[in-house]
């Protein structure tokens, strides 16, 4: 049987973390400079994602303009964003909501 504490730790929970919890994402946009190509191998290289997998990725920024292409803390999505400039590709990076 649940306790009136234990449900009501459950009701607060979810607005107690707010959205300073959720993670941050990486967002790499269309550009008209970068081969299909190149971005595939970008994404392979520094996520380390197959080939398959960066492929759907490239596919995404091709067709729909953007995609999402790795989250986590703030500071490990700063890197993200500042190693896809570094190779060339247009990436920015926002809250996840």
């Amino acid at each position: 049987m649940t306790s009136p504490a234990e449900i009501e730790r459950a009701q607060l929970e979810p607005d107690a973390l707010g959205t300073e919890d959720k993670p941050w994402v990486t967002v790499v946009w269309n550009d008209p400079v970068n081969l299909m190509s190149y971005v595939t191998y970008v994404l392979q290289k520094i996520f380390g994602y197959t080939r398959d997998h960066a492929t759907k990725l490239m596919l995404d920024v091709h067709h729909k303009g953007k995609a999402v292409v790795s989250s986590g803390s703030k500071e490990k999505v700063e890197g993200d964003v500042a190693k896809l400039h570094a190779a060339g590709l247009w990436a920015t990076m926002q809250k996840d909501s």
